[in-house]
């Protein structure tokens, strides 16, 4: 279960690092640079820590999904960012995509 926690720790890391891209713009603009080089220097180790115990596949597809979704919804918030209905159907296939391999998949490592 921990490595659960560390994949968690991992997607939000990532999402903060994706979404503190658009800031960026240069170097005049420290701290999301930092946000984005700290948010996927920390997502890659928790990600090293997890596919120690959980499938690669299995880690990676839910860090993936995740992801999507959460900086679909970060973005929305922090930058306006709206969704049209294909898209969110997408990512609502893709959460239950997730949701198929937790519950019903041998190798998610349960």
């Amino acid at each position: 279960m921990t490595a659960y926690y560390y994949l968690a720790i991992a997607i939000c890391a990532e999402v903060i690092a994706t979404v503190s891209m658009k800031a960026i713009k240069g170097l005049s603009t420290p701290l999301p640079l930092v946000l984005v080089v700290v948010g996927y220097a920390t997502a890659f180790w928790m990600l090293t820590l997890v596919v120690r115990t959980v499938p690669v596949g299995i880690a990676y597809a839910v860090w993936a999904g995740m992801g999507i979704v959460l900086v679909s919804i970060a973005a929305l918030f922090v930058y306006g960012q709206k969704l049209d209905l294909p898209a969110i159907l997408g990512m609502a296939l893709i959460v239950l995509g997730v949701v198929v391999i937790q519950l019903f998949s041998k190798t998610a490592g349960h």
